[in-house]
C-alpha cells in the first residue's frame, strides 16, 4: 500500500515510531527532514537510520516522494541503497534505511575519500566505476533509469577504506515501459547531450553521466566547465572535451578509450552498461597501477570547494534557458567559447559565490539523504 494516501482515503494507519524504535540522536538535518539514529525495540541490536520528513514542508510533493519509495522498495542490489520500511503519523513520514556513511550528503565525500587516501591509481578509479556500472546495469535490466547519476549521489557503505560504493537518491528515477522518455531532468555538468537538446532519451543518459564521473576521477576536474551556463550547455551538446596535456599524459590509452565510448554524443553509438562492464579497463588489467594521487588530489580539492557553494539545479532550468535563446544541438557551435577558462585553470578567485544563480523554483526534493547535511561527529 502506498505510503502517501489519496484524498479519497478516509482512514490512515498511523504508527507511533517510538513504540517500535528507541530514537537515540540526530545524525543530521536538512530543509525537509532530519535523520535520526535508532535501535529496534523488537530486534535487539538492530540499528537503523530513520529519515523523518515533515509533512507540512513537502505538501504537494507527495508524488515525487512516492516515486522514489516505489523504486527503492523493489530494488535489491549490493551497491544500491535499500529501503527497509516506511511509516507515517500525523506530522511526519518515516523512511527506515540501513546505516551507511551518510557524510556523503555534504557533496564531496567521494572526492574527500580520494584526497585522504594518500595514494591513488587508475585501478582504484576503475574499481569505483565498476561498482557504479554494475548497479546501474541492474537498474537498466529492471527497466529503471536513474537520470541523476553524479558524485553527490554516491555514498560509502561505511567509513572503512575498502568500503563499497552505494547509489542513492532515486527521486528522479523512472520506470520505463518503452525505450524513450522526454522529461528533462538531471544535473548540469553530468546531464547527457540529448536531454539538453530536448530530444527523446533512454537508458543511455545514465551511461553518459558515469563517463563524466570517470573523467573526473582520472584528472580531478570535469570535462565540461564554463562560468557561463549557456556555454557549458553548448559544450555538452557538442561533446566538446579533451584529454588535456599534461594532466592526461600519464593516463592509459585504455582509460581514454573507455571514457570516449561512454561520452559519445550519439546515444545510439554510446556503450551500454553491459558493454562498459566488458571493456578491458573495467574487466581486464589495462587500468594502470601507477600512483596519480599528486596530480589528481589538488584539483579534486578545488572541485569539492566549488561544489559546496554552487547549488545544483534541475535540468529543466537548462532547457528553459536554451529555449529562450533558441539554441539547438545544430546551433550550439555558433556560441563564442573563446573566452572560457579550461577546467584545470580554476583558481580561488573563481570560487566566489554568486547567489543570483540560485533558482529555488527548480530545486528538487530528494527523499533519501540528499537534502540532509550531517553534523560533525562528536569528539
Amino acid at each position: 500500500m502506498p505510503l502517501f494516501g489519496t484524498k479519497r482515503d478516509q482512514r490512515k494507519h498511523y504508527v507511533n515510531i517510538r513504540e517500535k524504535y528507541d530514537l537515540r540522536h540526530e545524525l543530521g538535518a536538512g530543509a525537509f527532514s532530519k535523520v535520526i539514529l535508532a535501535e529496534s525495540k523488537t530486534r535487539q541490536g538492530l540499528l537503523v537510520a530513520i529519515k523523518c520528513i515533515d509533512k507540512k514542508l513537502v505538501k504537494g510533493k507527495e508524488e515525487s516522494m512516492q516515486n522514489e519509495i516505489n523504486v527503492l522498495s523493489r530494488l535489491r542490489h549490493p551497491n544500491i541503497v535499500r529501503l527497509i520500511e516506511t511509516f507515517e503519523d500525523k506530522s511526519n513520514y518515516y523512511l527506515l534505511l540501513p546505516i551507511y556513511d551518510f557524510r556523503r550528503v555534504t557533496g564531496g565525500e567521494l572526492f574527500d575519500r580520494i584526497v585522504a587516501k594518500g595514494s591513488y591509481s587508475e585501478r582504484d578509479a576503475s574499481n569505483l566505476i565498476r561498482q557504479v556500472l554494475d548497479a546501474v546495469n541492474y537498474l537498466h535490466m529492471n527497466d529503471i533509469v536513474h537520470r541523476d547519476i553524479k558524485p553527490e549521489n554516491l555514498l560509502y557503505q561505511s567509513p572503512d577504506p575498502d568500503s563499497k560504493i552505494m547509489i542513492s537518491d532515486f527521486g528522479l528515477s523512472k520506470s520505463v515501459e518503452s525505450d524513450v522518455m522526454a522529461t528533462a531532468c538531471g544535473t548540469p555538468g553530468y546531464v547527457a547531450p540529448e536531454v539538453l537538446a530536448q530530444q527523446p532519451y533512454g537508458k543511455a543518459v545514465d551511461v553518459w553521466s558515469i563517463g563524466v564521473i570517470a573523467y573526473i576521477l582520472l584528472c580531478g576536474y570535469p570535462p565540461f566547465y564554463d562560468e557561463n551556463d549557456i556555454n557549458l550547455f553548448a559544450q555538452i551538446m557538442r561533446g566538446e572535451y579533451e584529454f588535456d596535456s599534461p594532466y592526461w599524459d600519464e593516463i592509459s590509452e585504455s582509460a581514454k578509450d573507455f571514457i570516449s565510448h561512454l561520452m559519445c554524443v550519439d546515444p545510439d553509438h554510446r556503450y551500454t552498461c553491459k558493454e562498459a562492464l566488458a571493456h578491458p579497463w573495467i574487466s581486464g588489467d589495462t587500468a594502470s597501477k601507477k600512483d596519480i594521487y599528486t596530480s589528481v588530489s589538488e584539483k579534486l580539492k578545488k572541485l569539492t570547494v566549488r561544489q559546496q557553494w554552487k547549488k545544483a539545479y534541475h535540468a529543466t532550468a537548462a532547457v528553459r534557458m536554451l529555449q529562450q535563446l533558441r539554441i539547438s544541438r545544430d546551433e550550439a557551435h555558433v556560441i563564442d567559447n573563446r573566452q572560457k577558462n579550461p577546467p584545470h585553470a580554476v583558481d580561488d578567485s573563481q570560487l566566489t559565490t554568486d547567489s543570483s544563480k540560485s533558482n529555488n523554483e527548480t530545486d528538487q526534493l530528494k527523499i533519501v539523504e540528499s537534502d540532509v547535511k550531517l553534523k560533525s561527529p562528536a569528539t
